[in-house]
């Protein structure tokens, strides 16, 4: 017997986050011997003091008494609830999965998600697919080269590991090798990824700058020299476009680089920069202190990446003012963008974002980069807002990627369907049926080497540096990969794959994950499954914005279904070594050993 489950409709609707205004139902279940007459929700936006709101009786079993509140959703932000039975200082709390337990001191409490009822987010991204992107690594369009810097170190061999020795090192590389990919080489490989089914690519920083990676911006207003001219980025954002495939921009807001045009300390760039010329226009933008060990206040301490002050007025109209950085890229072709350390930008600052973004169309969009739940987040002491309609768009879904790697290298279903439900319960739903979801990105282990690999937290570089995985592990690896593609592309949210994922590319931590495409591999085993999932996706308007419903987790094995209006799917994932068939609703599927299954029925039908 359950006291309360916020999963379950006899219990609270309607389920998940909810709009201001919306009206919201709980419903209580207390056994009679307790003499509960008046139970309280007891709820509180997060940092504020609770309200304590009295439920009305709404009926009994011959065991139970039951209880009934009904109330409009409050103001949009978090809030946190509990109940108080009001008899003996007993009160209903949640247990780990979920379910309400009594207990008479402070205990975990349910998360109510309000959100903007205005709140919406681009229709397009709903039901597509999504690529991402390292620029330097990907295909080279135009060969051979010439370095546009001197201090740059050209890579002509696709095939050898990115150089890994740490820049402090005398003659050291990290960062400073560079394959060539650019604009020409993506667009040429369009075809191959409109033949994937990818609808979005997702590029990683492509302004200029001062290492592979990009996120030491030099110039926002310049393409990086080696990637080609913004003739080209136009070139290929048309290209992409008669393709029905969107390009969104990363956008890095909360720093510059050292050598840049705007603090300028290695002295590439004239007079104007703010760390040698105190009456620099861009002085404002950054924070000098002997307060700091390298004088200025720096990216986690990084004195390469100098902070940015984003209240500046200066700096916003920089970024967000008529003809600034994000109208230039969206007037050229950009669809949207991806926000870098978005929990390390001022909420208020992010709402600027979106409205300048959002004056070129609905239709574009704003992507945050946050490893956690994005709707509890507490970053600087402050709550964070940013996902309540009003900021960004959605997020990248890092607490999938988790529990999907956790399920496949464990077996415990239970979990995943628990972190799932989670987020699926906390998040708006706007910004949950556009949730980035990846299983690998430039940041983490590649997906193969993290699912069939030995774990790396403890090893430095070196040891990281030439590692492969055997034969038979890397086998293992792509079956789970396959899986977890399974998931992703089924779960809630919009599925992205990370460069070379699809043929099995292996890595380490970054400079090991960041390697050259292998454009020689025949291996079709993922790129077979993608193509699958992208045709699922495709033909079925339940995983485009479908609720879910989990009908098992247990061991190796999930079940679940998407439903939205006359579209269903039900997916069977297997992890075990022995097949699986399940009956639901009528519908019989099954699974081979370390597979999935999907069975599709557009139309309308009324199952157990």
């Amino acid at each position: 017997m359950s006291f309360y489950n916020s999963y379950l409709p006899q219990f609270k609707t309607p389920f998940g986050a909810v709009k201001s205004g919306e009206e919201m139902v709980f419903q209580l279940r207390i056994p009679k011997n307790i003499g509960c007459t008046e139970p309280r929700l007891c709820i509180a936006k997060a940092g504020e003091q609770p309200q304590h709101l009295p439920f009305a009786r709404n009926g009994e079993t011959e065991t139970d008494a039951l209880f009934l509140l009904r109330r409009p959703a409050p103001a949009p932000g978090t809030y946190f609830y509990y109940f108080d039975l009001w008899v003996n200082f007993t009160k209903i709390f949640r247990d780990e999965n979920n379910e309400g337990v009594l207990g008479w001191e402070d205990g975990a409490k349910w998360q109510l998600t309000v959100y903007d009822p205005a709140f919406t987010t681009p229709a397009p991204m709903r039901g597509g697919v999504m690529y991402q992107i390292f620029p330097d690594r990907f295909a080279e369009g135009h060969k051979n080269k010439l370095m546009p810097f001197a201090d740059r170190f050209a890579r002509p061999d696709k095939n050898g590991e990115p150089f890994f020795w740490p820049n402090e090192q005398k003659d050291g590389l990290l960062n400073m090798d560079y394959y060539g990919g650019d604009f020409l080489g993506i667009q040429q490989k369009l075809p191959y990824l409109a033949e994937l089914g990818v609808t979005c690519i997702y590029l990683n920083p492509i302004f200029e700058a001062h290492s592979n990676h990009r996120y030491n911006t030099a110039d926002y207003l310049k393409p990086d020299p080696l990637l080609g001219t913004i003739e080209e980025f136009e070139q290929l954002c048309a290209a992409a476009k008669a393709k029905n495939i969107s390009i969104i921009l990363d956008g890095v807001f909360s720093h510059t680089g050292s050598d840049s045009v705007y603090f300028d300390r290695e002295g590439r760039y004239g007079s104007d920069g703010a760390y040698h010329n105190p009456l620099s226009r861009y002085r404002s933008w950054y924070d000098f202190s002997p307060k700091y060990p390298s004088g200025y206040r720096c990216w986690w301490g990084f004195e390469t990446l100098p902070e940015v002050n984003e209240r500046d007025l200066s700096y916003r109209r920089f970024i967000c003012g008529e003809g600034g950085v994000i109208d230039y890229w969206l007037k050229h072709g950009a669809s949207g963008f991806r926000l870098d350390v978005a929990d390390e930008l001022p909420d208020d600052f992010i709402e600027e974002i979106r409205r300048t973004i959002k004056r070129h169309g609905e239709d574009k969009l704003l992507l945050g980069e946050v490893w956690e739940d994005a709707t509890n987040k507490e970053s600087y002491g402050l709550h964070r807002t940013y996902l309540l309609g009003r900021g960004l768009d959605t997020v990248m879904n890092y607490p999938f990627k988790d529990a999907v790697l956790r399920f496949l290298r464990s077996g415990n279903a239970g979990v995943l369907q628990r972190e799932v439900l989670s987020i699926v319960e906390h998040y708006p739903k706007p910004a949950m049926d556009v949730a980035m979801n990846f299983i690998s990105t430039h940041d983490t282990v590649r997906a193969v080497t993290a699912l069939a690999g030995e774990d790396c937290a403890d090893h430095d570089r070196y040891w990281q540096s030439g590692r492969m995985l055997s034969a038979g592990a890397l086998a293992w690896g792509k079956k789970m990969m396959a899986l977890a593609y399974c998931l992703i592309f089924t779960l809630p949210g919009v599925p992205c794959v990370y460069y070379g994922d699809e043929i099995a590319m292996q890595g380490y931590r970054d400079p090991f994950n960041r390697a050259f495409f292998n454009w020689d591999s025949r291996d079709e085993s993922l790129r077979n499954v993608i193509r699958r999932l992208s045709a699922l996706r495709r033909s079925c308007p339940a995983l485009a914005d479908g609720t879910l419903l989990f009908h098992e987790a247990a061991g190796d094995v999930l079940c679940y279904e998407r439903r939205s209006g006359s579209s269903r799917v039900l997916v069977l994932v297997n992890r075990s070594q022995r097949p699986v068939t399940r009956s639901i609703g009528g519908i019989l599927i099954s699974a081979g050993p370390q597979n999935f299954a999907f069975e599709v029925k557009n139309q309308t039908d009324n199952p157990d």
